[in-house]
């Protein structure tokens, strides 16, 4: 397998919708039309209940690591680690099986960060939890945790490679939180 075939691989895996898919085939619902029409683990965990949302969850989640996973089999290189979690992540934000209207990205990018900097995902993890309960916002918890990841990748002086998948990932995951941002300013984002 060369590179192309990775990061065709890697966007393929992402781009499997699995909260259309476990919406539909066990709760018998189509979480694009209800909710926020996302197809991520939040709207599925409003519309379907706890148990889908987690589902969701850890199957988006294992996108990201599946993509790791993958880069790091075929090369054994920090790059093809990285090149396979952000296609994964990019597979799940913009996936060819639905007009590329996928999820936001927060939970396989934490799989993409949990497999390369678990050291870091620890404290991320920590700052959204406490964001969350704080605020009740999913949305302020995801952003401030997806800028931070490639801050903290600075501060423990991890590899270039992993700051710059957690910049990179930052900023996408910042831009599809945007209509979050607008709702937020304008004071109507749902509260969990």
């Amino acid at each position: 397998m060369n590179w192309a075939e990775l990061i065709i691989a890697s966007y393929l895996i992402g781009s499997i919708p699995m909260g259309l898919i476990f919406g539909k085939l066990i709760w018998k619902k189509d979480l694009r039309r209800f909710g926020s029409h996302n197809i991520g683990a939040t709207n599925a965990w409003r519309i379907l209940g706890k148990k889908a949302g987690l589902l969701i969850f850890v199957l988006d989640f294992l996108k990201g690591q599946i993509g790791v996973m993958l880069g790091a089999c075929l090369f054994a290189s920090p790059g093809a680690m990285v090149l396979g979690g952000l296609f994964a992540m990019l597979g799940h934000m913009f996936p060819i099986f639905l007009f590329f209207r996928g999820g936001k990205g927060v939970a396989t990018g934490l799989g993409v960060i949990t497999a390369l900097m678990p050291k870091i995902t620890a404290i991320v993890v920590v700052v959204w939890l406490v964001l969350f309960l704080i605020t009740r916002y999913v949305s302020v918890a995801s952003i401030v945790a997806a800028v931070l990841t490639p801050i903290l990748a600075a501060v423990f002086k991890e590899p270039i490679i992993y700051f710059l998948f957690g910049l990179v990932a930052a900023v996408v995951i910042v831009f599809r939180h945007r209509d979050n941002i607008k709702r937020l300013k304008a004071g109507n984002e749902n509260k969990f």
